[in-house]
């Protein structure tokens, strides 16, 4: 195998691992809802239409991998706020620019 040809495959399973980390619809959906600023667990479920389980479930693997803080107010009654670390902010212009393609490739006639 050639240098090139190892350094194409070096970067192609850096983009596979960046997509094993957000890749997921649910994970997806809920990074791109937060680039709008912190929201509460319920205000998230109501934006993302994602059931309860979903969410948790989504929200726990998104802190795990440092894309999201979850901030709990202990005052009455009891609030849980999530937002966007910094390394998740980081993705915002990603997600600008598969939306920029979207709209010339998908939802459009695209280039001939």
């Amino acid at each position: 195998m050639s240098s090139q040809q190892s350094r194409h495959g070096e970067e192609a399973c850096a983009v596979v691992d960046s997509l094993d980390q957000i890749g997921s619809q649910w994970r997806l959906v809920v990074l791109h809802d937060l680039q709008d600023g912190e929201k509460r667990f319920n205000e998230l479920k109501r934006s993302t239409d994602a059931s309860s389980r979903t969410l948790s479930r989504v929200l726990d693997d998104l802190q795990t991998a440092d894309l999201v803080h979850r901030r709990i107010e202990e005052d009455a009654p009891i609030a849980t706020y999530y937002r966007l670390t910094e390394k998740g902010e980081a993705l915002c212009p990603v997600f600008d620019e598969i939306e920029a393609w979207a709209d010339e490739w998908l939802n459009g006639a695209g280039r001939s």
